[in-house]
């Protein structure tokens, strides 16, 4: 996540929140996790996607017209079609950085996660629910010419097992290049006067509203969203339930 500086100039101010703890739900065991597949596939073998089960796809934003309408990313959406909110996932090894954002307003930080596995993940989705946000931007690591990493790999496989509860509460999730978003959250957080010595604390959740406003300064262009491989999920995701869109354009 280091290299290459962001412009930060376009960001105004924000408060720093805090996100109310909840118990995680155990949730049912998933019979299988996600891979990935290429985005576009031969019409002849869209049929057997499920049955044949072969990994699900990450898909591109840019594809445009290639995904349903309700699998766009919020950023793609104008607000009175269902562009609600979205949670931006910094994801570390020790440390997760949560901001939210909706577009029409700069991305603020929440707060700063120290969970792993199954826990961190149900926290994750439990946040995404009580910020009312439709889907969760997650920051893939890549080097400065744009090629995955080891770090990558670790991060496909914790958004892969995401995905599919995710699916299951109605939610999606997407990937957002990261690169340099750390030295933008450094940068963004000197120039707004934030103490050395509440840098260390910050950095994470601040990391995560870079990645939000690279998604949203972009029109998600780029923004791969990551499809449990289960047919009756994905449809879950198409056939998702009006009044939630409607809480969300509110």
């Amino acid at each position: 996540m280091a290299g290459g500086l962001y412009r930060t100039a376009r960001l105004r101010g924000f408060a720093m929140a805090t996100a109310k703890p909840v118990a995680p739900v155990p949730l049912p065991r998933a019979a299988a996790y996600p891979r990935i597949l290429p985005l576009r596939l031969p019409r002849r073998q869209r049929a057997g996607i499920s049955r044949a089960s072969p990994p699900p796809a990450t898909c591109s934003g840019d594809a445009g017209g290639e995904l349903p309408a309700r699998l766009q990313p919020n950023a793609r959406r104008p607000l009175w079609h269902g562009g609600g909110f979205s949670l931006g996932v910094d994801l570390g090894a020790a440390r997760t950085g949560l901001a939210v954002g909706r577009g029409i307003t700069q991305p603020r930080p929440l707060t700063v996660l120290k969970l792993r596995g199954q826990k961190l993940e149900l926290m994750l989705l439990d946040v995404a629910q009580q910020q009312e946000a439709g889907e969760l931007i997650i920051g893939l690591p890549v080097s400065a010419d744009g090629r995955e990493t080891p770090q990558s790999n670790k991060v496909r496989s914790v958004v892969g097992r995401l995905a599919v509860q995710a699916a299951d509460r109605g939610l999606r999730v997407y990937l957002q290049d990261e690169h340099g978003t750390s030295v933008d959250a450094l940068h963004y957080m000197i120039s707004r006067g934030v103490k050395k010595s509440a840098r260390d604390d910050k950095s994470d959740a601040y990391a995560a509203v870079m990645i939000l406003d690279r998604y949203f300064s972009s029109s998600g262009q780029g923004a791969q969203i990551v499809l449990p491989r289960q047919q009756e999920l994905q449809d879950k995701l198409i056939a998702k339930p009006r009044l939630l869109e409607t809480k969300q354009s509110e």
